[in-house]
């Protein structure tokens, strides 16, 4: 049973949001002040938090602040008398899940606890999850989203509060940005996740076909319809379909597609029958759809349809911080992939991949990852081994190497590190490092004396 904990120092309030949470069968704890509620935090792990900001002693912020890390885990629903005051703001920003209003609607809090407790839950299972792989040896190898900045925090959040309903959802974003890998986490994590996920690359569809594709067909509706033919929004029924790249269908399939997300209904072509569809739309593009309406391209009646709630994916060079837990993920599931038990990014590597722009985002970044692993064999990656990726070459540059440097001492100094980094990885054994760079034993020896690096 989820435990919920109330803190309000006007006792009427607390009671009441007491009786209302024990009507829906949830296990409550009460605190009047923000020192005993972060003694029962402590304590007693509470699954979420109804916080009141203005008390006496420790306010709520105080009491957000005190919490800090938790919060990525702990939901906490501050309360507030009026809305758009700065506390309210300033909660948000150190990490509230939400805000409510005083005087607020009873029902309004129970919608907003639930959709709490429904995402911590779903965060905990995917923990659970993840460390049975794990305790298992195994892990999944098909990309996820990943990011430890405040920006994907925000991603997260919003794929939590999405999930929880059956609205459209618009997903914005670069190309390569893992639209498509927010559409699956929205479709696992919603109710229908056991219901059929259908993608649709809108751009690959020939413009003579999308009707066909997306809603069907009648045998005879057209030549070389010689059968009956289900839609794709037909094969998603009590599921999801996903529309990548949806500023790309033509305007007769754009009015179709809006009286579907208005009616919930559609006709396959060439069809009399009213058919419903009861499917979940999730639609993504790289385009400016408001530019595409001013243009004439795009409906915007249908823009409004789609952008009920809306997911914007930030480019990967505006969170650098990224980086680093991305390409290791990505390593992971080549070592995976390949039985590369030795495969790794040297720190040079490391700082050369922070430092690159990624006009191609984390698509770019695993392209390069994939051909470096390749070229390194594997084993160790080296700066030099992007040498045929220039976003990242144009990136290497330094003011110390900006002058012209002899292509001998260049390699040199590339071989020299490599060894280096090969002892470090092996405890400064010979014979380990010498396969790790598959050389022999007796040149690992002269070329260890030839760069001093005897104390290595």
């Amino acid at each position: 049973m989820p435990r919920v904990l109330v803190v309000d120092d006007d006792r009427t309030i607390r009671k009441n949001l007491v009786r209302l949470l024990q009507s829906e069968r949830l296990d409550t704890l009460e605190a009047a002040e923000g020192e005993t509620a972060l003694r029962l935090v402590r304590e007693e792990g509470p699954d979420a938090v109804l916080l009141d900001l203005k008390m006496p002693g420790r306010d709520g912020l105080e009491v957000l602040a005190e919490l800090g890390p938790l919060l990525g885990d702990l939901p906490v629903i501050v309360v507030t008398a009026f809305g758009g005051s700065s506390a309210a703001i300033e909660a948000m920003r150190r990490g509230a899940y939400d805000y409510l209003t005083k005087p607020f609607d009873l029902n309004q809090v129970l919608i907003t606890l639930r959709r709490a407790l429904k995402q911590r839950a779903l965060a905990r299972e995917v923990e659970t999850l993840r460390a049975r792989s794990d305790d298992e040896g195994e892990a999944p190898d098909e990309p996820e989203l990943i990011g430890v900045s405040a920006a994907m925090r925000a991603v997260f959040k919003a794929i939590g509060r999405a999930a929880a309903t059956d609205e459209p959802v618009l997903i914005v974003g670069e190309s390569g940005t893992g639209k498509e890998l927010v559409a699956t986490a929205l479709h696992r994590h919603s109710r229908r996740a056991s219901g059929p996920f259908t993608r649709v690359n809108c751009a690959a569809l020939p413009e003579s076909l999308v009707e066909s594709e997306l809603f069907g067909h009648e045998r005879g509706a057209f030549t070389g319809a010689d059968r009956q033919r289900l839609g794709r929004f037909e094969r998603s029924i009590k599921g999801t379909i996903f529309l990548d790249e949806v500023g790309e269908l033509p305007l007769a399939a754009q009015a179709k597609l809006l009286r579907v997300l208005q009616f919930g209904e559609f006709e396959r072509v060439g069809g009399t029958s009213t058919l419903r569809a009861d499917v979940r739309v999730i639609a993504a593009t790289h385009r400016d759809l408001p530019r595409e309406v001013v243009t004439g391209r795009f409906r915007e009646d249908l823009l409004y349809r789609l952008d009920v709630v809306k997911v914007a994916i930030p480019p990967l060079r505006e969170r650098p911080e990224d980086v680093k837990p991305l390409a290791q993920a990505i390593l992971s599931r080549l070592e995976r992939r390949y039985g590369w038990s030795d495969l790794s990014l040297t720190p040079e590597a490391l700082e050369a991949i922070q430092r690159a722009n990624w006009p191609g985002n984390v698509r770019q970044l695993e392209n390069a990852l994939a051909r470096a692993a390749i070229a390194a064999r594997g084993r160790a990656i080296l700066p030099e081994h992007f040498r045929d990726d220039e976003t990242i070459v144009a990136g290497l540059a330094t003011p110390e190497t900006s002058e012209p440097v002899p292509l001998r001492a260049l390699l040199a100094e590339v071989e020299r590190r490599a060894i280096a980094e090969a002892l470090r990885v092996c405890g400064g054994n010979r014979t380990k490092a010498a396969e790790r760079l598959g050389i022999s034993r007796r040149q690992l020896f002269d070329k260890v004396r030839d760069y001093d690096l005897g104390g290595t």
